[in-house]
């Protein structure tokens, strides 16, 4: 297959009859929950499957960018409590596994892209804020739903939200668990975009074939740098910046920016 067809799958697969990975052959990767008679809730036993996956998108020289996405019109309903809550050591054996997931995610070079239809609440709404960009459909809602099941927030969510929305909007969130609709979300910086749900798909598909078309490691390290600027000094963000262009400008990837733009035509990214 060529790259002018874009949306075309040369390869779908299943971790587990949760999970399906798909990928287009430009470099497009779409994982699906697929759950849906539970609004997609994630099992004790897809935690590490879900590792996996994001350590395999990473590490894959042909992965550009990375969608996740529910089935059936829900994004994730959280974890999936249904069997009970482990306790004691198991539940601290149970967390480093969810933790370990969740930090694969934070630390995925590749650009990352939540499509939220439906419901992304307690973990999956944190799953969802933990990619670079999320696009909601008009009826998506989301919730740090925890405290209404007696726990306290995880996967990430102390750490995502309050960079997101500030910190006391952070706590009226997480202790309340008020269910937010897509554009308050958006309206919070939840959301990047609210897109009627009938269009929700077409529109995920132009952003994932622009950051695939996109220079790699460019956009890598661009993405880095964003991820560290809380915790850094504007000049070790300079210094960052600087290491990074004396990196770019040593690839190819660059050459070819410049020849296209010289030649009026689309660049053609290669990651190096």
């Amino acid at each position: 297959m060529s790259r002018s067809e874009p949306n075309a799958i040369h390869e779908a697969k299943d971790f587990s009859e949760e999970l399906r990975v798909e990928r287009s052959d430009n470099g497009v990767v779409t994982l699906t929950l697929n759950r849906p008679h539970v609004k997609n809730a994630i099992t004790s036993e897809m935690w590490e499957p879900l590792r996996q996956i994001f350590h395999e998108v990473r590490e894959n020289p042909n992965d550009r960018v990375l969608v996740i996405t529910g089935a059936a019109g829900a994004f994730c309903a959280g974890a999936d409590l249904s069997g009970g809550a482990a306790t004691g050591g198991h539940a601290m054996d149970s967390m480093h596994t969810v933790n370990a997931a969740a930090l694969a995610l934070h630390t995925l070079t590749k650009p990352t892209l939540a499509k939220v239809g439906g419901d992304a609440v307690g973990a999956g709404m944190n799953l969802a804020l933990g990619c670079d960009l999320v696009v909601a459909g008009e009826s998506a809602r989301f919730s740090e739903i925890f405290a209404r099941r007696g726990l306290s927030v995880d996967f990430g969510g102390t750490w995502l939200l309050p960079r997101l929305v500030g910190i006391h909007k952070a706590k009226e969130l997480a202790l309340l668990a008020d269910i937010v609709p897509a554009r308050e979300a958006m309206e919070l910086g939840i959301v990047n975009r609210v897109i009627p749900d009938d269009e929700l798909d077409a529109f995920v598909d132009d952003w994932a074939n622009r950051l695939a078309a996109g220079p790699p490691l460019a956009l890598q390290m661009t993405k880095r740098m964003l991820a560290n600027s809380l915790g850094s000094s504007f000049s070790e963000a300079l210094d960052a910046e600087a290491w990074s262009q004396t990196v770019n400008f040593g690839s190819k990837d660059t050459i070819e920016g410049i020849m296209a733009f010289v030649e009026k035509r689309p660049p053609q990214f290669k990651g190096r």
